[in-house]
């Protein structure tokens, strides 16, 4: 089997195009920060995965709904809530920027240990990671998502299908891995293992 092309020596080099990135090669955090093209790109590692085009009027109504009911359960609590786009850098073991090759936006993310919080963004992994499915997501894109989220310990994980206005959440269990609960459709409730007393109304977020 052929070696892996990885990215050659770090320099400083802005680069203005996305077509001047070649996808077969790897890349860190510190090439991602000097892509300066208006294309959004996610890193996966170190593989650059184009996301999809500016969200539909229906994601940005369903991504509104939510944070705004985790931000206002959050007012005077110690978490914190952004919204994508928003830098997440999952290191493996150095934090240094050209040592970490897996870079997310996820639309939404809650944060309660406030020390993975810095100017860029969050380096570690967030408490609850929602992501809002789009007819732009591609099935292998999702797959290095979750096992990602997984590998990193996300403690809670949300899929939210705008298609079938239904919310399926992951939670991290003792041993490392997700387990998923039922889906929750229109007319039922959601809590969180996370943010206890937390509860979300499906009517409100796919109602309009």
């Amino acid at each position: 089997m052929a070696a892996e092309k990885t990215y050659p020596d770090l320099t400083d080099a802005k680069v203005y195009s996305f077509n001047d990135v070649d996808e077969s090669l790897t890349y860190s955090y510190s090439h991602y920060l000097n892509w300066l093209f208006d294309e959004r790109v996610e890193l996966i590692k170190g593989k650059v995965f184009k996301m999809s085009p500016a969200p539909s009027r229906v994601h940005q109504e369903v991504s509104f709904s939510i944070s705004l009911a985790i931000g206002n359960f959050l007012k005077n609590k110690s978490c914190k809530i952004y919204c994508a786009p928003f830098d997440v850098r999952f290191p493996k073991k150095s934090k240094l920027d050209k040592d970490v090759f897996t870079v997310l936006q996820p639309d939404i993310c809650v944060v309660c240990d406030l020390t993975k919080l810095d100017d860029k963004g969050c380096i570690g992994a967030p408490d609850i990671v929602v992501e809002i499915l789009s007819p732009g997501n591609n099935k292998k894109e999702l797959f290095h998502k979750y096992q990602v989220y997984e590998e990193f310990g996300v403690k809670e994980y949300w899929v939210v299908s705008q298609s079938d206005q239904s919310i399926l959440i992951y939670t991290l269990d003792e041993f490392g891995k997700f387990q998923p609960s039922k889906i929750f459709t229109l007319g039922e409730e959601i809590t969180s293992s996370i943010l206890l007393g937390f509860v979300l109304n499906l009517d409100e977020v796919f109602g309009g």
